[in-house]
């Protein structure tokens, strides 16, 4: 072996143990704020890395989506079985703004309705409403033993089954294409069209546990501010305000326009 060729034995290993760093050292809390048609306002914290060369704090949060119970929204326990998406739209100060991103049931729940003995009736529309929201709804029913009735089982004839399906679509139609997204959010919180629903079909089958069992969003609007702040309605956050110029610093840009021209 030649001389001097081997100089790494004496070193050890090349760039020796690396410092552990808590990784949460360079994290931060930030606040989630849900839109004002819930009670709860604050719905939890959530942690992004801190701003760093290109990467911008703001940026990682935004489209972030969240999922909360809607018994947390509205401090009703009552509403334990639907559970709310709400998509990070804006980030102000240590607010993050959100806006609602869908909807759905709790699997307990939905296996809670299905039983045996009745027929279960499921229909599904895509709707667009007043501010260029793409919906897709879904609504599930099942029929109901009318009062007084000996027969064990109440099922529906296909061709009954095919009407309630149609008048379900008509209704979820004509109720989400007549308002704008935050309008249609408060008709889903106390269950409205699925109870219409049940009212418009009971000539042709009576119908029980009529829900709008989930909602998706599948296309949204380009981003505006100013509908978002609408949304969270009293929400004020310190945004700062337009500073005027002074009439000394508008002269001297006045001048130098004026020497440009020259």
């Amino acid at each position: 072996m030649a001389v001097g060729k081997n100089k790494r034995i004496s070193k050890g290993k090349k760039g020796g143990k690396k410092k552990t760093v808590d990784p949460f050292s360079k994290k931060d809390w930030y606040d989630v704020k849900a839109p004002s048609i819930f009670n709860v306002r604050t719905v939890g914290k959530t942690l992004v890395s801190r701003t760093q060369g290109t990467k911008i704090a703001s940026e990682g949060l935004k489209h972030r989506v969240f999922e909360i119970n809607l018994a947390d929204l509205q401090a009703d326990e009552d509403q334990a079985y639907r559970k709310i998406r709400l998509r990070a739209e804006d980030v102000q100060g240590r607010n993050v703004l959100t806006n609602f991103w869908g909807m759905n049931f709790t699997t307990d729940k939905l296996r809670s309705l299905v039983r045996k003995w009745q027929t279960l009736i499921e229909a599904h529309v895509d709707v667009k409403t007043t501010d260029n929201y793409s919906l897709r709804l879904f609504c599930i029913g099942f029929t109901k033993r009318r009062p007084n009735q000996v027969k064990r089982t109440c099922y529906a004839q296909s061709s009954q089954v095919r009407q309630i399906r149609r008048k379900m679509r008509e209704i979820m139609v004509n109720q989400a294409t007549s308002c704008d997204l935050k309008e249609l959010v408060q008709k889903f919180i106390p269950e409205m069209i699925g109870k219409e629903i049940e009212k418009a079909t009971s000539n042709i089958y009576p119908l029980q546990n009529v829900f709008i069992r989930k909602v998706k969003i599948l296309k949204a609007p380009k981003f505006d501010l100013g509908k978002l702040m609408e949304v969270h309605g009293d929400y004020s956050e310190d945004v700062g305000v337009k500073v005027e110029k002074a009439a000394d610093e508008v002269m001297a840009e006045g001048g130098e326009t004026e020497l440009v021209g020259a």
